[in-house]
């Protein structure tokens, strides 16, 4: 959570995680005062709420955090109660790392139908009524829910599933469409999702969301780097190279990928041109062509 949090306060319709996977918070202050009007509960209590036990570090200049990070790009930090241990120390860490599957962690356990359906406050102009149902397997690396929610306004049957779930288990459940989520982490971290998704191109139609994107890029043949400062918030420029549009689009991920040929590039991060969506078309029998395509954006 980001310092404006504890100022704000919270609302329950802004959530989109099924839990709150909280591991360390660093505050200035945590205002006593409620300033939003959609809230309903300080940030002290949602932590409570959910049994959330976190030792805060409170009083902390965050603003020169926020400087020093701007200047030397993304860096690994420790939060701990004991100033004598050395940084060789700290590095021997198993968790210090960059290369640290984060993603089994935030993942559901077990494969679940989403029958959360679409509020009316959340309906996108009843895209999916009365047409034909589609069955999507969704793997949860750290899924949004509103990209749920947006599948069921299409008439999307969901079935959610684990990271670690089997491509052929999944190819049992004969699907229309197969969704790779977003997720937080090194998307090298999690080389059986790479197989996962190797096994399924080509069989069945696949589709990429943020750390699903970079995963599908290194499943066809790309590799990922880290990126200095990486990508981060709502006004990153896109240009569409389908139409030669451009669109804004919100963005929070810290790599990169770089592809081979005939992998087509659909989308052009215009801040630094790196590649924020890909696509390809190939077919087990080369008779039909069957699309995995992935943007790098929240959509």
């Amino acid at each position: 959570m980001r310092e404006k949090r504890g100022q704000a306060r919270r609302e329950r319709d802004d959530e989109e995680s099924r839990q709150c996977f909280l591991a360390g918070l660093v505050i200035r202050s945590l205002s006593i005062s409620t300033s939003n009007w959609r809230c309903k509960e300080t940030l002290g209590d949602y932590l409570a709420e959910r049994n959330i036990n976190v030792s805060p570090l409170y009083d902390v200049d965050t603003r020169a955090i926020t400087r020093r990070l701007r200047e030397d790009g993304s860096l690994i930090g420790v939060l701990s109660t004991e100033n004598s241990k050395s940084e060789r120390t700290f590095r021997n860490v198993p968790y210090m790392g960059h290369c640290v599957d984060l993603i089994s962690g935030v993942s559901c356990k077990s494969p679940c139908e989403w029958l959360g359906g679409t509020a009316s406050a959340w309906d996108f102009e009843d895209n999916g009524r009365n047409k034909d149902t589609f069955n999507v397997v969704a793997y949860d690396f750290g899924i949004k829910q509103n990209i749920l929610r947006h599948l069921a306004s299409y008439s999307c049957k969901i079935t959610v599933v684990p990271s670690t779930w089997p491509a052929s288990e999944t190819l049992k459940m004969r699907p229309d469409g197969v969704l790779f989520s977003n997720g937080p982490g090194n998307p090298s971290a999690v080389p059986y999702s790479v197989g996962t998704i190797k096994e399924l191109i080509g069989k069945i139609p696949v589709f990429g969301i943020c750390m699903g994107h970079q995963l599908l890029g290194q499943a066809l043949g790309g590799k990922t780097f880290r990126m200095k400062f990486g990508h981060h918030g709502g006004n990153h420029p896109v240009r569409n190279l389908r139409n030669n549009s451009v669109e804004i689009s919100a963005q929070n991920h810290n790599y990169a990928e770089s592809l081979l040929e005939g992998v087509e590039v659909t989308h052009v991060n215009l801040n630094d041109g790196g590649c924020a969506g890909l696509a390809s078309f190939k077919n087990e029998a080369d008779v039909t062509s069957i699309p995995s395509q992935s943007i790098s954006r929240t959509p």
